[in-house]
């Protein structure tokens, strides 16, 4: 650790006097964060009378981020972020078995800031965080990583504008079929605009973003093996499964690349972000997201197991969501909920779920990113979650706190899904609304039909040992209530049971 640090201010001071810039300013930051987590986040016990997979119920694991930054002045500086790991104690790839010496220190972020000469004109260019306006539960839309370039100007106290340009996809693309060149039509690149808008006791920020979708980036290449397109999966696995109306737990019958004349489709979203603390300490937080994704031809898909039937890529949907809170001495109770809008049943159509590039919702911690959002080895025991197609309502009781330094947040929530329960006919199996979970390379989580249904509980205590030093205690459960008789009642001879899904993780964070 310490030779990295060495190693990237020796070459920043390098840079510096070759160049013959004037003294730079070093700033480090960063955090050290390991923890413990047991559990099961598998809802499915059985699947045809046989035990369904499991993981592990116990795993340990550690990560590292190190931020450096070399400022030159207050208009010129640069940002490199580093991310060393995960790692799973005594798992090899990861660097966490005996001997260590894993390969597992990443770029998360690189980036340039400065101001344009004279202006109040401020631009970023680099790896940056993508983040888009959101209020009440996180980002239905992106909050991510992604390579661009951000220009933000500010008018006065009250009014602002930041333009953004990004390409979170390109050059994946392999080829490999019929001659087609690699690298070919497979980038994916999106313009927004934001407009935050700040006022005494209430802030409002509307935006809107434009993509182009390039028909080969969705995939890496033809499979000659498996007859298939390899897909492409991001880091978070999230651009395949939410670009599309195909789902992936759906009877397919070819790979995931339909056919199209079309080189480019239109993406398209807009939001409206608005949070009112005028009457605190009442809180009051609203967001409204609508986004379309253009039809890139049509995939064969299965009805019943045996009707082949031509299913549309489109996709187009909304989502709304709020949150009400009232701040106290003891604690902060409140109320949330959302809406997502869901499959209508008709696959020829396309779907009608909210497409997005990789969302962040917050409401709850063992399908979202509420508290610390780490635990070892997430992906065993947490189901990956969006709010496409479903509804949720819930309780927060957050920050209760009775002891210095001791807080707890309490929260309850019920999920439903919004998806037509004619859309199970089109499912590979009877346990397909299990099948889009973060180990399965999705973000989307369960598939819920109308007549599904989660109950999730979770209880987090956060420790303030020292200044910098956090002790997390996460606990999570969810009451599995999916509809047995909506899922078997289009496969014969395909049944299973289901079960509750549990977590608990301790989590120790060291920020600086």
């Amino acid at each position: 650790m310490k030779r990295i640090m060495t190693l990237a201010l020796a070459a920043a001071m390098v840079f510096g006097a070759a160049t013959g810039a004037s003294a730079i300013d070093f700033k480090a930051s960063g955090q050290w964060i390991l923890g413990m987590s047991a559990g099961e986040a598998n809802f499915v016990d059985k699947h045809n009378g046989r035990h369904a997979d499991s993981n592990d119920t116990f795993s340990a694991s550690q990560r590292v981020r190190l931020q450096l930054d070399a400022v030159a002045s207050e208009a010129l500086s640069g940002t490199v972020y580093f991310e060393i790991g995960d790692q799973t104690w005594g798992n090899s790839s990861s660097g966490g078995a005996m001997g260590a010496d894993g390969t597992v220190v990443e770029v998360k972020r690189a980036y340039l800031d400065w101001v344009a000469p004279n202006t109040d004109l401020q631009f970023r260019m680099g790896i940056q965080g993508l983040a888009l306006p959101s209020a009440a539960g996180g980002s239905a839309v992106a909050d991510t990583d992604a390579a661009g370039i951000t220009a933000s100007y500010q008018f006065n106290d009250n009014v602002s504008l930041t333009a953004l340009w990004s390409r979170p996809v390109n050059d994946n693309y392999t080829g490999n079929e019929f001659g087609r060149n690699s690298n070919y039509l497979d980038n994916i690149d999106v313009f927004a605009l934001t407009l935050p808008l700040n006022f005494d006791g209430i802030s409002v920020t509307p935006w809107i973003m434009y993509g182009m979708v390039g028909k080969n980036s969705l995939n890496t290449g033809w499979d000659a093996t498996t007859n298939t397109y390899n897909p492409l999966l991001t880091k978070d696995g999230s651009v395949v499964d939410t670009l599309t109306s195909r789902f992936v737990g759906m009877n397919t019958v070819d790979g995931l690349a339909p056919s199209t004349s079309k080189a480019y489709g239109s993406l398209f979203w807009a939001g409206l972000p608005i949070k009112v603390t005028m009457f605190d300490p009442l809180n009051v937080e609203v967001d409204l997201n609508y986004g379309y994704a253009e039809k890139m031809g049509r995939y064969n898909v299965y009805k019943r197991g045996m009707e082949i039937v031509r299913a549309s890529t489109e996709r187009e949907g909304w989502v709304a969501k709020a949150l009400v809170e009232y701040k106290m001495d003891w604690g902060t109770p409140g109320v949330f909920g959302w809406y997502g809008s869901g499959d209508d049943g008709n696959v020829k159509n396309g779907s009608e779920r909210m497409p997005s590039l990789s969302p962040f919702p917050s409401f709850t911690s063992m399908m979202g990113g509420a508290g610390i959002d780490w635990s070892a080895n997430s992906a065993l025991y947490e189901k990956a979650d969006n709010f496409d197609g479903s509804w949720g309502v819930g309780l927060r009781i957050a920050d209760m706190s009775f002891v210095d330094n001791l807080k707890h947040t309490f929260i309850a929530a019920y999920r439903g899904g919004t998806n037509s329960p004619s859309m199970v006919k089109y499912m590979s199996s009877a346990v397909a609304w299990n099948q889009s979970s973060l180990t399965g390379n999705s973000v989307e989580g369960p598939y819920l039909t109308t007549n599904d249904g989660l109950l999730e509980f979770n209880l987090i205590t956060s420790w303030q040992i020292y200044e910098n030093l956090e002790a997390n205690l996460d606990l999570g459960y969810v009451v599995n209530m999916v509809d047995k008789d909506t899922w078997e009642r289009s496969y014969m001879n395909d049944s299973f049971s289901k079960q509750d899904a549990w977590k608990a993780s301790l989590v120790f964070a060291y920020s600086f």
